[in-house]
């Protein structure tokens, strides 16, 4: 077999150094949370490789850690927290429960995953004793010194230092976690050991004093204790590559004195939507999350079989949608095969010797290529090959299964097939009422009254089941309700709108998420105030796993009466995943067919007439947003909130335009993915595009402001670096929008410049130098105060 080596960046092959025996450690997870699939991803990886080992009849010797002790990480420096104290406080647990209890999850995702257990998991606070070994080693050694507390590994005594990541020691700063501290001899150097703040709830004794370990040194005590000073294989995520892994071999290689590991393997990053899987981008998925979606975990397992481990993957719904669709006919193939087997025992050794079974192997031989032996296992299955009878077939399938983990065995002999696939089996999952009802529907459909078959076939849909004919007569399956309702997995799936004419007055433009009694309350007030106004409702269920989910595939399925008992004109997009605050909000905008669109936060409950107020106000030309919360600002840093009339923004709370504007400043920057600040961006675009920005105090008296749900379910760290993230993403767009403000504007020089005037705000354009009207050109302008910088814009005959 062989395997991409990281450390020589080539395909080598895979030779253990205790013959018939591989020592193995992977870097296991840290507990202060649930991980998502992208580590899943990363675990499934070392489980083929183990199992691929095994099949090829080695031992193998398979460590992972838990790192259970808090590091302290970079974006929390500033407040002396590190993860898992901070959650340990936010949940009001010890650091010791929540490791505790996450640990429990991370091996209930392993279990569900089919995952083979590690044959230790060695914790680090068990393990304490171990580093500190270590580090009195590195200190003899002189390749480690101690500052105030605090032990650094002094990374120009290890001339070997990159050799993992083919990083040279300048410019590695971007992976160093620590890099506040003052007191190291380099500033690459990291910690071995940190000095314990005061009242430090996970700290230790130490010859320097009561501390705690630093990142990396756990890895190596716990992988030096249990499988030896030189072993195997290492395997992680390609992000533990620097600065982990590297430190892990400097200061391994630094206290033995000899190679640590020979084979370091990788997987690749998980995406979604584009962009690294990652929690504080709200795009992380964790299997429980992937389970409430309807998904079978065993299917996430086939959905990494898609791309090599070394390759990206975008992971989609849709995409997971289709690995569930081909495990189901995987395991459809299994029964069907069982079915027309006589024996039990499939003829594994006869399987053995098949060119099928050299050409699975040699696929999984070449650094663990699944997606090449995922076409093996097709084709086999597909083949007219006379000598593949089904037993054979069979016995190759369940083989393979070794390696692969898809627990086709285990599923043959659950009785799940027999559910799934024999119609009468499949009745004893029903009450005796709805047997009568599977058998009335059958009998109307064999005398063709398939009208009242289809209603009594809709009575058993409302209860969670369906009825698949066959010819051994009714099967019934479980109903997924989401079947016939509008689902996305990107906002460029969802209906387009805008060069339709209005057929509304208003569209109320609802973003919804796991937020059921707001949303609730919401909808009950628009209900309640609609004033006899034209209006729609467009609600995005932007990836809810909760009630949410259930209670708009309800309405989505008998819509909403208003008091008058008339229909509510209401339209419900699901998304498949959470799409981010400014992909569901762009969504809303195509979708709708109202002359004003007005966006709604469902922490508002009407109490009033709000419609006139924003329908006057909007019919005023030059008026471009209007809302009851108006902003404004001297310095685009600090925003204030002021009754106008006229503002710099309005607030997201409750927002409103005319719904053609959307033809002039576009849709909104989709790396919103948290809703802070995607309000003032719009008004900002709104206002660019020549149009005022004005509040309206009246409206505010026509409704109640709730506390807004998102927000205060994050803590402050979170709600920090949120709206951090989002601030950067304004300020890149309209750090030049001075003129635009309330306190700078002047009509005759909208722009910090006249408009004549553009080539460093001093050159008049003479005619050749215009541009055709519509035609873009580009050139220097002087914005305000004293900004300048190029851009392509056009002139119009109105305002050359």
């Amino acid at each position: 077999m062989r395997i991409y080596n990281t450390l020589t960046r080539q395909l080598e092959e895979l030779l253990p150094i205790e013959p018939g025996k591989f020592k193995m450690y992977s870097c296991g997870p840290t507990v202060y949370r649930y991980i998502h699939i992208g580590n899943l991803r990363t675990f499934t990886m070392a489980d083929w490789l183990r199992r691929t080992l095994l099949y090829r009849g080695y031992e193998v010797l398979h460590i992972k850690n838990i790192t259970d002790v808090g590091h302290m990480r970079i974006e929390l420096l500033d407040r002396g927290e590190d993860k898992l104290i901070a959650q340990a406080r936010k949940e009001g647990k010890t650091s010791t429960q929540i490791a505790a209890f996450y640990t429990q999850a991370f091996r209930e995702d392993e279990t569900a995953l089919n995952i083979l257990p590690a044959h230790i998991f060695p914790k680090a606070t068990e393990h304490v004793p171990e580093m500190i070994e270590i580090v009195l080693g590195l200190l003899e050694k002189g390749i480690a010194y101690e500052v105030n507390g605090n032990v650094f590994y002094n990374t120009k005594k290890f001339p070997e230092y990159g050799k993992l990541s083919g990083n040279q020691l300048e410019g590695m700063l971007a992976g160093v976690r620590d890099i506040t501290a003052t007191d190291r001899i380099n500033p690459e150097d990291f910690p071995l050991w940190k000095l314990a703040e005061p009242g430090r709830e996970m700290a230790w004794d130490s010859p320097w004093g009561r501390g705690f370990p630093g990142w990396h040194i756990e890895c190596s005590a716990m992988s030096i204790k249990y499988l030896g000073e030189h072993f195997d294989l290492h395997t992680g995520g390609v992000d533990n590559i620097f600065p982990h892994h590297e430190d892990e071999i400097a200061q391994s290689e630094g206290y033995t004195n000899t190679r640590f590991v020979n084979y370091w393997v990788h997987a690749q990053h998980l995406l979604a939507d584009g962009l690294k899987m990652a929690k504080s981008t709200g795009n992380a998925y964790t299997r429980s999350e992937v389970e409430a979606r309807g998904f079978d975990p065993l299917a996430l397992r086939y959905f990494y079989t898609t791309a090599h481990y070394r390759s990206r993957i975008n992971f989609t719904f849709t995409g997971l949608r289709a690995a569930q669709t081909a495990l189901e006919r995987l395991r459809n193939r299994a029964a069907g095969l069982q079915e027309k087997v006589a024996s039990d025992n499939p003829p594994t050794d006869q399987a053995a010797t098949t060119p099928w079974n050299e050409a699975f192997l040699a696929a999984l031989d070449n650094d663990l290529n699944l997606p090449q032996a995922m076409a093996v296992v097709w084709k086999m299955l597909h083949s007219r090959d006379e000598e593949l009878n089904p037993a054979l077939r069979l016995a190759l399938l369940l083989e393979w299964d070794r390696i692969l983990g898809f627990g086709l065995e285990e599923y043959l002999h659950s009785g799940k097939a027999e559910l799934q696939h024999n119609p009468k089996t499949s009745l004893n999952q029903l009450t005796r009422e709805e047997v009568v009802t599977v058998q009335q529907h059958e009998i109307l459909r064999i005398y063709r009254e398939y009208q009242k078959a289809d209603i009594l076939r809709e009575g058993l849909r409302g209860v969670g089941h369906d009825i698949l004919n066959t010819p051994k007569g009714p099967l019934v399956r479980p109903y997924r309700p989401d079947r016939n309702l509008v689902t996305v997995s990107s906002s460029h799936e969802g209906p387009n709108n805008l060069n339709l004419p209005d057929q509304y007055e208003f569209s109320v433009l609802l973003l919804s998420q796991n937020s059921q009694s707001d949303l609730e309350r919401c909808l009950q007030s628009i209900l309640t105030h609609q004033s006899e106004r034209n209006l729609e409702v467009v609600i995005i269920d932007n990836g809810s796993t909760d009630g949410t989910l259930t209670y708009l595939q309800q309405v989505a399925r008998q819509g909403l009466l208003d008091q008058n008992g008339k229909p509510l004109p209401l339209r419900i997009i699901f998304a498949d995943h959470n799409l981010g605050f400014a992909g569901g909000r762009n969504l809303t905008f195509k979708a709708s067919l109202g002359r004003f669109v007005v966006l709604l936060d469902t922490s508002i409950e009407l109490q009033g007439n709000i419609w006139t107020p924003l329908a006057n106000a909007l019919s005023e030309p030059s008026i471009g947003v209007v809302g009851p919360y108006g902003l404004v600002t001297n310095d685009l840093r600090e925003f204030q909130e002021d009754n106008g009339p006229e503002v710099d923004a309005i607030e997201g709370y409750l927002l409103a335009f005319r719904r053609e504007l959307l033809k002039e400043v576009g849709w909104v920057n989709e790396k919103f993915r948290f809703y802070r600040l995607m309000d003032l961006y719009l008004s900002f675009a709104i206002k660019a595009a020549g149009y005022r920005a004005i509040a309206l105090p009246e409206v505010a008296a026509q409704i109640k402001k709730h506390p807004h749900r998102e927000w205060y379910s994050l803590n402050e760290e979170e709600q920090r670096t949120k709206s951090k993230k989002n601030y950067d993403l304004f300020r890149e767009r309209w750090h030049h929008a001075e003129s635009l403000l309330v306190v700078n504007f002047k009509p005759e020089n909208r722009w910090g410049h006249d408009a004549p005037r553009h080539l460093a705000g001093l050159h008049d354009h003479t005619p050749e130098e215009l541009p055709l009207p519509g035609q873009t050109h580009s050139h220097k302008h002087q914005h305000w105060p004293d900004h300048d910088h190029e851009h392509p814009h056009y002139h119009s005959l109105e305002r050359p």
